[in-house]
């Protein structure tokens, strides 16, 4: 298995195409992801109640196991929109089903931006046979950066494995800079391979993977309306079909498909709205998944706690304040917690760190949080980002 600066269309039979049809003021706000045949197809969406008239769509078409195309705009949410929102996305999925000549139930939407608002059809509509004629295997950068709303970079991932002594490969974009938090976030990503893997087992791959990446991620604790993460499978590598989860062949493949999403996930947390420091907790010695989860995200969404990081103002005590706040039943003296490696507290009380050497070593961009409980074996890796100015200037309307 290697790792590469790819893209979604990587894989074998898949092509992408981004363009501008004035959803936006400036830039590309529309893009479409085809395969040159069906391709199993799962996905997972936000469990905001109030989601998004395509995440409705999508959610019911993959009900079938199968897709072949994905048209996604930028934006304009298409949420609490009511019926004619999802008319709205029924219509944009249809006018690329036309375009590409395929059946309509095989068209998956996804829509970002501003919630509340019609998505503006007829120039949709009007832009999608360009866009489909303009599809091709070195689209995919196109399309990953017309999906982009207040991120500051695409976000691009590929890994390859070997199935049956044949060659697969695994290519995906993300968006997502805010409202990102667990059960998804503000975030849309679609991964594509041409390894044959049936539906169920696909979807029970892709669920295992979205938990140990997409739903590890937050920049500000809020979950979105539109989240959607999309996984086609083409088969076209001619490796052997995947049909369950627990054969080497579907190890494997797990293993190459957990480097794309987990490096997706890394992009779109590194990537925070006004983001001046990536930050990794790792939680190590819990009783359980849940219980290191729910500790690492206390920290990871505690206000004061990022604040202080951005400041670069060692102060642990606020890891202390939102562990003990978290709801778990811990003891002072079984904690010990460190930053950037050196140990700051353990036994119940400060353990002696230099603190001008630790403000230091908070000047670059880059900050790592252990929390040791030693009651346990589970440990979880949650990342996040710090709080600033900058995050309140692009959110403030």
């Amino acid at each position: 298995m290697t790792m590469a600066s790819g893209c979604v269309t990587a894989a074998a039979g898949f092509r992408a195409a981004g363009t501008r049809c004035g959803i936006k003021e400036g830039g590309k706000d529309l893009a479409l992801i085809a395969s040159d045949i069906p391709a199993a197809a799962a996905g997972m969406f936000t469990t905001n109640r109030f989601c998004a008239a395509p995440v409705a769509l999508s959610r019911a078409r993959l009900a079938s196991g199968r897709a072949q195309a994905i048209v996604v705009n930028s934006g304009c949410a298409n949420a609490a929109t009511g019926e004619a929102g999802l008319r709205d996305a029924e219509g944009m999925a249809a006018a690329a089903a036309r375009a590409l000549g395929i059946d309509p139930s095989a068209v998956l939407a996804a829509s970002t931006g501003r919630i509340g608002r019609r998505l503006p059809l007829d120039r949709i509509t009007a832009a999608i046979p360009g866009l489909a004629a303009s599809l091709s295997g070195e689209g995919g950068r196109y399309a990953a950066a017309a999906m982009l709303t207040t991120d500051t970079r695409p976000k691009e991932v590929e890994a390859r494995v070997s199935i049956g002594g044949r060659k697969a490969t695994i290519g995906g974009m993300a968006k997502g800079a805010g409202m990102i938090r667990p059960d998804l976030a503000t975030m849309l990503a679609f991964i594509t391979t041409d390894a044959a893997v049936e539906p169920g087992a696909l979807a029970a791959l892709l669920r295992a993977s979205v938990e140990k990446s997409f739903n590890r991620i937050t920049v500000d604790g809020d979950c979105s309306t539109n989240d959607s993460v999309f996984l086609l499978a083409n088969g076209l590598s001619g490796a052997p079909l995947i049909s369950g989860t627990g054969d080497p062949d579907a190890r494997r493949f797990s293993g190459a498909l957990d480097e794309v999403a987990g490096g997706l996930a890394e992009m779109i947390a590194r990537d925070g709205e006004g983001a001046s420091k990536f930050i990794e907790i790792v939680v190590t010695g819990a009783r359980d998944s849940e219980e290191a989860k729910r500790l690492g995200f206390a920290v990871a969404d505690s206000l004061l706690f990022k604040t202080a990081m951005y400041g670069r103002e060692p102060n642990w005590g606020r890891v202390l304040s939102a562990l003990g706040a978290a709801g778990v039943d811990l003891s002072q003296d079984g904690v010990e917690v460190t930053m950037q490696g050196r140990l700051v507290f353990a036994r119940g009380a400060a353990a002696g760190a230099d603190e001008a050497a630790l403000r230091r070593s908070l000047e670059g961009p880059e900050i790592a949080i252990g929390i040791a409980l030693a009651r346990g074996r589970a440990r979880e890796r949650i990342l996040t980002c710090d709080l600033t100015p900058g995050y309140v200037e692009i959110n403030k309307l």
